[in-house]
């Protein structure tokens, strides 16, 4: 799931406002009113071009005979939706353009073919602090006129900002997420009696309910690490504040310092007790996040686990199961944690020019515009930062609500925290903050030991 990654290059005005807003917006009633979710079942019509369709707004060169190349991590529906994008333009505009599978991290594999002489037209760069390395590394080209001309139209100036450095436009930030989302199995919450938790406290003892009905209460996909991070990032936000979120981002104070310890403590009052991860703690380090999802929707009344935790995209991998997004599957926000507000983290995926010419800007204009982001909304399991895509576009009422936040919560956002960090500690398999976490997963009274690592693996990434 690249899309849920990312690192800042420019930081962006991040206050309270929007975590107060988003919830004020949506999130009392997502989790909530999801009884109409299969089809555009209501009149729930409302994006910025006031449910106009956005078509052939938008003019592109004729480009005949050329070819391009877009580099993505994405996989599976991921990268089949997005394809039917790309075939879009490509009748528009007559060029032939080629999705790249990339390995992740992105980063790396762009180093191996900037290297081997071949880099792809474009990438899309799910760590926004990669888009500033792909800048200092000299690999990536500042947009054009028409591609910041459909950004300024379209985009909050927060998500302009995201793709920029040193002031210059070099992202165009085409997919988002909302990071702070819980989906449950509703047919094991009814036979348990329980209740979708509004803090932290009552998750715990939604989680005990559960358990006591026989069904494990949690599935954790901890065999990918990010998964562990959007876990603690969470957690952290919603008890040490935005601030505090912000100086650790940046290592502005260390990963020794009492906040962390806090947060820690706070996941291992849940990761500390095995019965309630699926597998225990050793088979929740083995589980991919897909698995997490699915193995969440699968089994009938006794499901591996009663539910997951993660962002919107996991609407893709419920999917893939018979349940139904609104009825078997339902979703809350992340529960507030003590004395602090529900938190909402988001993330998001951008394109970027490593070989610069008419065709690559055209298509970066193209992934900008409302027109090309409609057509993937309507495929579901996808969620644009663009403010002028009509939010009856999306396929359910889960999707619009989370839209219709995502949007009104303007510049005020707190971008992925492991995603504002350098990608050697934040945003790579096996090694930094994403084994740090593994390993405190697989023992999590070890808060003192987890931190030191998280501070020494920081500090060397901070300093390279």
């Amino acid at each position: 799931m690249g899309s849920t990654r990312s690192t800042l290059g420019i930081r962006t005005r991040r206050t309270h406002t929007f975590r107060t807003a988003l919830v004020g917006i949506a999130i009392g009633s997502l989790a909530l009113t999801l009884t109409a979710c299969g089809g555009d079942d209501d009149n729930g019509k409302g994006g910025g071009d006031g449910g106009k369709s956005p078509a052939s707004s938008l003019k592109l060169p004729k480009l005949n005979g050329k070819s391009l190349e877009i580099a993505a991590v994405w996989t599976g529906d991921e990268q089949k939706n997005f394809k039917q994008v790309l075939t879009e333009f490509e009748k528009r505009t007559g060029a032939k353009v080629t999705f790249v599978p990339a390995q992740d991290p992105i980063i790396n594999f762009l180093g191996s073919k900037v290297a081997g002489g071949a880099p792809p037209d474009i990438a899309m760069l799910p760590q926004p602090g990669a888009i500033k390395q792909a800048v200092d590394k000299k690999w990536a080209k500042p947009l054009g006129k028409d591609a910041q001309a459909q950004l300024t139209k379209n985009y909050a100036k927060g998500w302009q900002d995201l793709g920029k450095v040193g002031g210059q436009q070099y992202g165009a930030y085409y997919k988002a997420a909302n990071k702070s989302l819980v989906w449950y199995n509703t047919k094991v919450f009814e036979n348990a009696a329980a209740k979708e938790p509004k803090t932290w406290k009552e998750l715990l003892a939604t989680s005990q309910a559960i358990y006591d009905s026989g069904v494990t209460p949690f599935s954790v996909g901890g065999a990918d690490g990010w998964p562990l991070t959007d876990w603690f990032e969470n957690i952290y936000l919603s008890q040490s504040g935005p601030e505090k979120y912000d100086q650790l981002a940046k290592h502005e104070i260390k990963w020794t310092d009492p906040s962390v310890k806090d947060a820690l403590t706070t996941l291992a009052q849940l990761w500390g007790k095995k019965d309630f991860l699926a597998g225990g703690n050793k088979g929740a380090v083995q589980t991919e996040f897909t698995k997490s999802v699915e193995q969440t929707f699968t089994g009938g009344e006794q499901p591996k686990g009663a539910m997951v935790y993660e962002g919107d995209f996991a609407q893709v991998n419920i999917q893939q199961t018979k349940a139904k997004v609104g009825t078997d599957a339902k979703v809350f926000p992340f529960p507030a944690v003590g004395s602090g507000d529900k938190p909402v983290v988001s993330g998001g995926d951008a394109a970027v020019i490593l070989k610069d010419s008419e065709a690559a800007q055209a298509l970066v204009t193209w992934l900008a515009s409302p027109e090309a982001a409609t057509i993937q909304a309507k495929l579901g399991g996808y969620l644009s930062p663009n403010k002028n895509v009509d939010l009856a576009s999306y396929p359910n009422a889960v999707q619009r609500e989370i839209a219709k936040a995502l949007v009104g919560a303007g510049d005020d956002f707190r971008f992925d925290m492991s995603d504002q960090m350098p990608q050697a500690f934040g945003g790579t398999p096996g090694k930094g903050e994403w084994k740090a976490l593994q390993d405190f997963l697989m023992n999590p009274k070890d808060i003192a030991g987890t931190q030191k690592t998280l501070e020494a693996e920081a500090a060397k990434a901070f300093k390279d």
